[in-house]
């Protein structure tokens, strides 16, 4: 590794670090700003028994306090604190547990996406203004003019109502079904575009030219040029696409009802758990930052030509 990337890639850290940082005090002021708190929906609690909440999960010190001390844990120890709605439970154990459905919800629909998105975008160049090109086009545009929310809720209609084939809840190995469908069709038709377009500028340029004068074969033209040198933006688009996936399912996790850590996040904010909102605000956070920063790392892997600056 060279010294000019390895300064790359710790100046992109001290920004990752710069950016978690922003992410963590704007959140912890704005939730704190909104009127109301974590135990004003609690039933018949006398303003005694609130304040004597409020002082055991510090809520009563001053609000610079607060964050001064939130803000060691987090970097000392890692820890979020207690969830204030879920008593007895951390916020780390919830995040924990969400995650290992949403990481394998997103892994799944990421890796479908990427594929599918690949093979169909690669069809779709080479057969340009073709019918199978102009009827993927028209699909892929549809996919990605549909908000998630819509697309599931239609497959859910379809497949676990009308013709109850696969489970409407998410809880269960087949009930991901629905969810990692819905999650990849996005992402899928995106990659379509993006591999057809790419793969068609690659296929004009001059070495490919050159490269049929000299008569090598059109397997290792489309595979050993065409398609590996236009996978490029793809994997630049592949690590935000993993981190969008993931939390960007919020909403998908509420129509299946999986339990993942976007259900939780959106349970967190009706019931105002102010410490679960800010763990999986923080970990969605990172989570973003760093498939950024490995996908920039992947960027330069796959095109040495690539100067970081």
């Amino acid at each position: 590794m060279s010294s000019k990337t390895l300064l790359y890639i710790l100046k992109r850290i001290g920004l990752a670090i710069l950016t978690v940082w922003v992410v963590i005090t704007v959140t912890f002021f704005v939730m704190r700003a909104v009127p109301g708190g974590p135990f004003m929906s609690e039933k018949a609690v006398s303003p005694a028994a609130q304040a004597a909440l409020e002082a055991k999960y510090g809520l009563d010190k001053p609000l610079m306090e607060q964050y001064i001390t939130y803000l060691k844990d987090v970097v000392t120890k890692l820890d979020f604190g207690p969830s204030l709605k879920q008593r007895g439970r951390t916020v780390m154990a919830i995040i924990s547990d969400g995650m290992k459905t949403s990481a394998k919800l997103g892994i799944m629909a990421a890796f479908g996406a990427l594929a599918l998105g690949v093979v169909l975008g690669a069809i779709a160049a080479l057969q340009r203004n073709k019918f199978v090109d102009k009827v993927i086009m028209v699909i892929t545009t549809a996919f990605v003019s549909m908000p998630s929310f819509i697309m599931g809720s239609l497959l859910l209609v379809l497949f676990a109502v009308k013709l109850a084939v696969l489970p409407a809840n998410g809880s269960t190995a087949q009930g991901l079904i629905l969810p990692v469908i819905t999650l990849a069709l996005y992402p899928m038709a995106y990659i379509t575009r993006l591999t057809r377009s790419s793969m068609l500028d690659v296929l004009g340029q001059d070495y490919i030219r050159t490269a049929k004068a000299k008569g090598v074969s059109g397997g290792k033209i489309i595979f050993g040029h065409a398609l590996k040198n236009s996978l490029i933006p793809v994997i630049t688009y592949f690590g935000p696409m993993l981190a969008y996936i993931v939390t960007g399912s919020l909403v998908v996790e509420q129509i299946f009802a999986v339990p993942g850590i976007g259900r939780a996040f959106v349970s967190s904010i009706t019931n105002r758990d102010y410490p679960l909102i800010m763990g999986t605000t923080i970990v969605l956070a990172c989570l973003i930052v760093v498939m950024n920063l490995v996908s920039d790392i992947l960027y330069k892997v796959v095109d040495p030509r690539i100067n970081l600056e």
